[in-house]
This record gives structure tokens, C-alpha cells and sequence, in this order.
């Protein structure tokens, strides 16, 4: 019996690199897979039917289930046609996890609108395309046990600087992630979010000094832990119906580690009576917050 028996789900880029591996493994836990991908370039130029239909096909050849879908996330009424297209081949709809994504790295000051409006329109925008239909399905049966799994990024937790619309995208998506987490809680839904680290050919693309290995210096094993393969691991658990508790919160996939990112939390508070002078505000903050940031414990430090 695998983990996701008789269970439905849709994986968004799931062509290549992560996507696939969700795929793949979900099909090999039971689950029926739609599997949705453009097949667009890194950068979202262009589209072929050849990556979604790989993926299918090895999940066929394994004996699993699984049907091609090569709508982009980004066309809004398409997006409907994803989540029809699940309920027409298998019935129902347990689990929508959206991977798909683009690069378009610039500096800010070096970055047009084109490219800032591409990647939104993917990574934030297709997020809630996908996820609008599916939860209209969900409201509708409410039969427990749904999953919305997304994906942010460490640029957008951590804030790479060449990639300021990437990580206003993946930072954004967190934020939709615990609203949808409280909104879709009553209807049987969970709403995690997923930070991974793996090699992919979107990773391929960022400078060699800008990327994040690693501790081990062996080749090989350095080769084994950038899989994309370890970070489908953990998100078979989450899209299991034995996951219930878990709602609202990221989750770091990277490796051979699986790790739980904190909430956001207030860590310095200056309480007054009566409205501030400009002059004590500035006292204090420097007093109270600036030590915080030196500690390292605020983006800054």
C-alpha cells in the first residue's frame, strides 16, 4: 500500500528537474498524477509538448498513472482547464503542488518591466490561478484530507540580490500560503509551502559564487545531495492524508535535510504612553533594535 493511494494530484512544472520527481514519486506511492508542464525555456520563452510527456511516460513504464497537461500556469482561464482536466480523467482532486517557475535575473536598477512581469506572472500569479480553481473544488465537497503545497525559495527568504523579481515572487507566495492555510482550513485543506535546494538547470543559470552547496566536498556525494529527487521525499508525507496537523508553515527541503523555517516574530517592542518625539524614537530604536540587527538575527546583520 503506498502513502497516497487512491489519492489525485496535480504537479505543476513537472517536466523536468523537481516537478518531475514529485511526479514520480507521488505515482509510486498510488497517486494519479496530472502532469502539467509548458515546456518553456528557463526564462519562460517557448513551449513543447516533449518534458510533460517524458515524465508521463516513465510513470507509465513504472506502472503508475498519469496524464500530460501543457497549459501554462500564468493563462488564467487555463488554469481552470488543469483542475477540469483532474476531475475529468480520475474524479476528484486531493493535492495541487505548484512548482513551475522561470528565471529572469537582473539587478534592479538593471531590470526591465518585461522582465519583472514575466516572472510574477509564473511564479505569484500562476500560484493563485491554479490554486483559485482547485479550491473551488474543495469548497464544494469538503471531504477532508486536501493539500495545497507550494513552492518558495531561499532568494525570496533570504533575498538574493540579482534576483529581485524572483524573490518578491517566492516571498510573496509564502504570504498566500498561510492566507490560504486560514482561509481553506474549514473546507479540509492544509497549505504548506516548501523552500527546496537541489540542481536543477534554473539553478545551472546562477553564478557559480551566488550558489548554495553543500557541506561536503566529495564530488559524488555533493552530486547525490543536489538531487531533485530528495526534495520530492518529504512532500509525499505532506500530501498523505496522515498529514492533517501540518498547516501553515515552510518547510526546507535541501539534501538529505528536511527543516521547519520559524513563523515571523516580533523580537524587539518599544512601548510608549503617549506619541513619540522624533528625537526619543531615534534614542531607542538605536538603543533597542540595533543591537538585534548586529546580533545577526535580522536580514542585515
Amino acid at each position: 500500500m503506498g502513502m497516497l493511494d487512491n489519492r489525485v494530484a496535480i504537479v505543476t512544472g513537472a517536466g523536468r528537474g523537481i516537478g518531475s520527481e514529485v511526479s514520480k514519486l507521488f505515482a509510486a506511492n498510488g497517486a494519479s498524477v496530472v502532469v502539467n508542464d509548458l515546456g518553456g525555456a528557463v526564462d519562460g520563452s517557448g513551449a513543447e509538448s516533449g518534458p510533460a510527456d517524458e515524465t508521463v511516460a516513465a510513470i507509465r513504464d513504472a506502472g503508475g498513472n498519469a496524464v500530460a497537461n501543457y497549459t501554462s500556469v500564468a493563462d488564467y482561464d487555463g488554469a481552470e482547464g488543469i483542475v477540469q482536466q483532474a476531475l475529468d480523467e480520475y474524479g476528484r482532486l486531493d493535492i495541487l503542488v505548484n512548482v513551475a517557475g522561470n528565471l529572469r535575473d537582473r539587478m534592479v536598477f538593471n531590470m526591465t518591466e518585461e522582465e519583472w512581469d514575466a516572472v510574477v506572472a509564473v511564479h505569484m500569479k500562476g500560484t493563485f490561478n491554479t490554486t483559485k480553481y482547485a479550491s473551488i473544488y474543495w469548497r464544494a465537497n469538503r471531504e477532508g484530507h486536501y493539500r495545497l503545497i507550494n513552492f518558495t525559495s531561499g532568494s525570496g527568504l533570504h533575498g538574493a540580490p540579482g534576483q529581485p523579481n524572483y524573490a518578491a515572487a517566492k516571498l510573496g507566495i509564502v504570504g498566500f500560503t498561510y492566507s490560504c492555510a486560514n482561509a481553506l482550513g474549514r473546507y479540509g485543506v492544509t497549505s504548506n509551502a516548501i523552500g527546496p535546494g537541489a540542481s536543477t538547470r534554473m539553478t545551472d543559470t546562477v553564478p557559480e559564487d551566488r550558489r548554495r552547496r553543500p557541506m561536503d566536498d566529495s564530488d559524488n556525494i555533493v552530486d547525490m545531495r543536489r538531487s531533485p529527487a530528495n526534495v520530492a521525499v518529504p512532500l509525499v508525507f505532506i500530501a498523505s492524508e496522515e498529514s492533517d496537523w501540518l498547516n501553515g508553515q515552510v518547510i526546507r527541503a535541501m539534501g538529505y535535510d528536511i527543516g521547519l523555517y520559524s513563523q515571523y516574530k516580533l523580537i524587539r517592542e518599544l512601548s510608549g504612553t503617549e506619541m513619540w518625539t522624533v528625537e526619543r524614537a531615534a534614542e531607542e530604536m538605536d538603543r533597542v533594535f540595533r543591537p538585534a540587527i548586529e546580533a545577526g538575527n535580522v536580514i542585515g546583520g
